[in-house]
């Protein structure tokens, strides 16, 4: 007769992140419903990865070039924004043209602006001492598809920010259309690339790739940034699990939410590393709790 407590992950979060306060860690789990898009996979550090942002800018600006941002509209664009921010108060990168080309974007970073007492301390601070993190000097946002078509206008180098983060749709098709076939441009990823996503094909080594029915070459950099997304890596997830076995004998975790083989992976070091029964469910397949 006693209740029982199942705790779902969702994207459980990357901490620490540029705005956001950790996710809640439960101790007192029975079962657990966990995602693994990271399963098998480690995150640069926040350091680090701030770094490998730092120099993807540097070195397409210094190229002349135009580094587009397939991102995400809720999370990771904000975040996106208070690292260039900071980035340029500080003279780590060059004052160019940063374009945010996401109606959708727009609108939630306006939400964002909204309810900053949910921001973490850090951001907290910052504002509170009168920086508007997502405002600087050559920050555009171009609501209307006029406003878009517009950026085409504006000169290399700058940086485009637009969805969506997978680049399975939304205005970022557009400029990788126009861009991807520049040597001297730079795509970066900071989001997870599902399988057979346009993004996912890119970011494997494709030299060339359909958009809108025309072949495109890719002759840009490409590079990838785990440590922006919102999914956490193995470390953490194991983590997580590990807190919600503490008070109550966690009985089963299900391992969802991942591709097959990251999935896998999770599951295999969550019985062996912390001795709790493990699962991949398949399609269709059912429980009794």
């Amino acid at each position: 007769g006693k209740d029982k407590k199942i705790y779902f992950t969702g994207d459980l979060g990357n901490p620490p992140t540029p705005l956001l306060n950790p996710p809640y860690f439960p101790e007192d789990a029975d079962f657990v419903v966990v995602e693994s898009a990271y399963g098998n996979r480690i995150h640069e550090d926040r350091v680090h990865r701030k770094e490998i942002l730092e120099d993807v800018i540097v070195e397409t600006m210094n190229r002349g070039g135009v580094l587009m941002i397939p991102s995400f509209a809720m999370e990771r664009t904000q975040e996106l924004l208070y690292e260039l921010n900071d980035m340029m108060e500080h003279n780590k990168i060059p004052r160019v043209p940063v374009f945010v080309d996401s109606p959708l974007a727009i609108n939630l970073t306006e939400v964002y602006r909204k309810y900053p007492n949910y921001f973490n301390k850090t951001a907290s601070h910052i504002i509170d001492s009168g920086d508007d993190i997502f405002n600087f000097p050559g920050l555009v946002f171009t609501r209307t598809s006029e406003e878009s078509k517009k950026i085409n206008d504006v000169p290399a180098p700058k940086i485009i920010i637009a969805g969506s983060g997978m680049s399975i749709g939304g205005r970022i098709l557009h400029h990788e259309k126009r861009y991807l076939s520049d040597p001297k441009s730079a795509i970066l990823f900071v989001g997870y690339q599902v399988q057979n996503s346009l993004g996912r094909r890119i970011l494997d080594g494709a030299k060339e790739v359909s958009i809108f029915g025309e072949k495109v070459q890719v002759n840009c950099r490409v590079k990838a940034i785990g440590g922006y997304s919102a999914h956490a890596d193995q470390e953490m997830l194991l983590r997580w699990i590990a807190s919600a076995n503490l008070k109550t004998k966690l009985k089963k975790a299900f391992i969802v939410q991942g591709e097959e083989e990251s999935a896998q992976a999770l599951a295999d070091k969550i019985k062996r590393e912390l001795k709790i029964e493990a699962v991949v469910p398949t399609s269709g397949e059912s429980f009794e709790l």
